[in-house]
């Protein structure tokens, strides 16, 4: 460790203390970053231990929805998100009323959901198209988009929301890719959006024969986010917790890890007798990495980035996540 990095690391720590707060970062980030957060994990894990913690303050390293679903569960609480620029272009691609920019072309599907909005609909519109159709919306969009839906999911419980809810059809936003797995292990029509992670869609079945080639001995492990073709070729899928909770209870002691190359950090730290791959060398995601420790010092220091999800929002926002809460 460089003494820059160890000062800084000083610097964080006495301001923490001073404004009574948390550092949360998610599995994705820094490895510098993982190592000076109080709680690494999935976004709405992290929230939510958040919410129980006291504290006055939390710093969120990750990406803009993640610190707004931090305040929809901990309104009292200031939430900084050190970098403003962190962004999720999978959670921008679907709005409530404006709509995304028209897209020219799709990625194809094999054996896709019952339908693929394009990319000029709004959530308004296809909840006009299919009135009474519950709509779910991934954990991974903004405030807005779940004030305006009937429940939240997460990847590790699409399928188990999905089989809680009245009817035989359901709107699932806004992640093309999970809503195909789900589709593919429910009975319900899954009505699905055109969005998708940059970083796990570029994974194709090439890759995954690949790895296989060149780690005969390693398991598979694939995040929903993945396209189906990529799912199903893999031993195993999961969110990253699933991962961190595969990796550490199996007794294989090679892995192939289909996310972002940031939870290779934890799975090493997790399990130092164990070698993990990533499925692709560049499955790294820009806006997790925006966030450095000098970002993180400058947040204490400025009290910049402030994210406060207004109430009109936010009430609505956590009721969708309590019915999903309820459930799983």
């Amino acid at each position: 460790m460089s003494p820059d990095t160890t000062f800084l690391q000083k610097q964080i720590l006495e301001l923490k203390e001073q404004k009574r707060a948390i550092i949360l970062s998610h599995n994705y980030q820094r490895d510098e970053v993982q190592d000076i957060a109080d709680f690494v994990g999935d976004s709405l894990e992290l929230s939510r231990i958040a919410a129980t913690k006291e504290c006055e303050m939390i710093v969120f390293c990750g990406v803009h929805f993640m610190a707004e679903s931090a305040s929809i569960l901990s309104p009292d609480k200031t939430v900084l998100l050190p970098e403003v620029e962190a962004l999720c272009p999978m959670a921008d691609m679907i709005r409530v009323d404006s709509p995304r920019p028209v897209r020219t072309s799709y990625p194809g599907f094999s054996n896709p959901p019952a339908y693929v909005f394009p990319a000029e609909f709004t959530l308004r519109d296809i909840k006009r198209k299919y009135p009474g159709v519950p709509v779910v919306a991934y954990v991974n969009t903004t405030a807005e988009v779940k004030a305006e839906s009937d429940i939240c999911c997460t990847s590790a419980n699409v399928i188990k929301v999905i089989e809680s809810l009245p009817g035989d059809e359901v709107i699932c936003i806004p992640d093309k890719n999970l809503s195909q797995w789900a589709a593919r292990n429910t009975k319900k029509k899954v009505i699905a959006w055109d969005g998708y992670c940059n970083v796990h869609e570029r994974v194709t079945a090439e890759d995954v024969r690949n790895a296989r080639a060149e780690h005969p001995k390693a398991v598979v492990m694939a995040h929903p986010e993945c396209r189906l073709e990529v799912l199903e070729m893999a031993d195993h899928v999961t969110s990253t917790s699933g991962m961190l909770r595969h990796a550490l209870a199996s007794d294989a002691k090679e892995f192939v890890v289909g996310t972002e190359i940031g939870l290779m950090h934890r799975l090493r730290k997790e399990n130092p007798g164990k070698i993990f791959y990533p499925l692709r060398k560049d499955m790294i995601c820009p806006n997790m990495k925006k966030t450095t420790l000098k970002s993180i010092l400058r947040a204490f220091q400025e009290n910049t980035n402030l994210v406060k999800v207004p109430d009109e929002i936010r009430i609505p926002a956590k009721r969708a996540l309590d019915r999903m809460l309820e459930i799983t």
